[in-house]
């Protein structure tokens, strides 16, 4: 019998008693799947005694940051490094960045693991031209280039904040795609995960975003391995990636949706570069396995337990999903404290993670519930609640 089989927990109005799920064992599977590529976007860990208030450069434990990576690989994901998981633009400066481009991809590279990182413009203190955002970007690409990793060209703000009409972002797209020197993965991050991206390739209306967006990726196809669009629309994503050429991925960024849309309608279907991913990679793994497989009953029913945990991590404000990330990376071994770069550990509620908890443990991604139950515990107490 196990020492703790029931947790109290808070809520807004009170409290719930739950009973502590059985700690499942699931099955590794270290090699990459056959009907669906997937990549994990990663958080980092910080280092629990260095100032990782607001402001503060980033310090990394890591240690704790790789072995989370492993983690993965031996779940069959790849990782997408230095990602907005990875708080680019909320905490993890340019520096931190490249060291953990640099040790990731050393990483992935040693267990034969699949990588892209992520290169945008976040490292120029000022961009008062588009021919600074241009360069900035081409710094950083080529960087993301020298350590083996694949690249991800990410959204800019800076871009955002110069570029006024469809012809800047694809004048400044050519010159990017044009001097890359293996495809790379374009991402589209809606404002929902950035407000400062309002309005990205050049337009506030969807549809005619997303039709410079097609051009874009119609006129370099062969530059392109896939997109990840990251807007929180299902619908949107299907009727996209219906619209990409021929070998052009669409990787799902839709952690509202994903389990429909990697299942996919007979005819498309989305591969995986997610968030959520992170979160749940055990069970993502064991419904890819099935998927490969042909078990689509087996493929939801390993996925489907996820959902709703994944649109309490990334719900309203969206930008603060990586506070669960952590939280649930602590609750699971995976480090040492809830800390994160930034302070962002104070970015959820308490009753936030209080749901976060009770879903996970629903899903049976505690991994080790009694070690889950104690810090959560630990928590409650450091910060004044009684239930």
């Amino acid at each position: 019998m196990r020492a703790r089989e029931r947790m109290i927990l808070p809520t807004a109005t009170g409290s719930k008693e739950i009973e502590l799920a059985a700690a499942r064992k699931w099955s590794q599977h270290p090699q990459a799947y056959s009907s669906r590529i997937a990549f994990a976007a990663a958080h980092v860990i910080a280092d629990p005694r260095a100032e990782n208030v607001p402001g503060a450069p980033a310090v990394i434990d890591w240690d704790s940051t790789l072995a989370f990576r492993r983690g993965l690989f031996e779940y069959g994901l790849g990782v997408a490094e230095a990602m907005d998981t990875a708080q680019r633009n909320m905490g993890l400066d340019w520096n931190a960045a490249q060291e953990l481009i640099s040790r990731s991809a050393a990483q992935a590279a040693e267990f034969g693991a699949r990588i892209a990182s992520g290169a945008g413009t976040d490292h120029l203190t000022s961009a008062t031209t588009l021919t600074d955002v241009t360069n900035g970007y081409l710094e950083q690409v080529a960087f993301v280039e020298s350590t083996g990793s694949q690249v991800i060209v990410m959204a800019s703000r800076h871009l955002a904040a110069l570029g006024a009409t469809a012809e800047d972002y694809l004048t400044l797209y050519d010159t990017i795609l044009s001097q890359v020197t293996s495809p790379v993965i374009l991402h589209w991050l809606g404002e929902v995960f950035d407000p400062q991206l309002a309005g990205y390739w050049g337009s506030t209306d969807i549809e005619t975003a997303t039709d410079t967006f097609v051009e874009l990726v119609s006129t370099h196809a062969d530059k392109i391995d896939g997109v990840k669009v990251s807007l929180l629309s299902a619908e949107h994503e299907i009727g996209l990636r219906a619209r990409l050429p021929l070998g052009v991925r669409m990787y799902t960024g839709d952690d509202f949706n994903y389990p429909e849309l990697i299942r996919g309608d007979g005819t498309h279907h989305s591969d995986a570069l997610l968030g959520a991913f992170a979160a749940i990679a055990p069970a993502a793994s064991a419904a890819l396995a099935a998927l490969d497989r042909g078990d689509s009953e087996g493929y939801a029913r390993e996925m489907e337990p996820t959902l709703a945990l994944s649109r309490h991590i990334f719900a309203t404000p969206t930008f603060n999903y990586k506070t669960g990330i952590a939280f649930l990376s602590w609750l699971n071994g995976y480090q040492p404290g809830f800390v994160m770069v930034g302070g962002m550990q104070s970015a959820r509620s308490i009753v936030h993670f209080s749901e976060l908890f009770d879903l996970a443990n629903t899903a049976q991604l505690l991994l080790d519930p009694e070690l889950a139950a104690h810090r959560f515990s630990g928590l409650l107490d450091v910060s004044g609640v009684s239930v």
